[in-house]
């Protein structure tokens, strides 16, 4: 017997906060505004990667894998092109809230 499917259902999800979210953490939206590459930095260390790629599309894009998050390669690519400051603090939030649930 062959087996089709993975076991479990995983549902996609959305990212916890929206791109434009800034007054749901205060600290991250200074933290990108006023020192953004160290925020970069910060989110690459959270996600045991090299700190010149936390800036990037791909760690945005690897993230949304990994916690099945809609979107493409070609929305991750926009939004960090068009709204990079945006879309790192975003990520930085979803990061930090998952660590509060404990599913980080």
């Amino acid at each position: 017997m062959a087996v089709t499917n993975q076991p479990g259902r995983y549902e996609p999800s959305e990212f916890q906060t929206g791109l434009c979210d800034f007054c749901d953490d205060c600290g991250t939206c200074c933290y990108g505004c006023w020192c953004y590459p160290c925020l970069g930095c910060t989110i690459a260390a959270d996600m045991d990667e090299c700190c010149l790629c936390g800036l990037s599309m791909p760690i945005r894009s690897v993230y949304r894998t990994r916690y099945n998050i809609r979107g493409s390669l070609c929305n991750d690519f926009m939004t960090v092109m068009f709204c990079p400051i945006c879309a790192t603090c975003q990520l930085k939030r979803d990061i930090d809230r998952r660590k509060e649930q404990g599913i980080f």
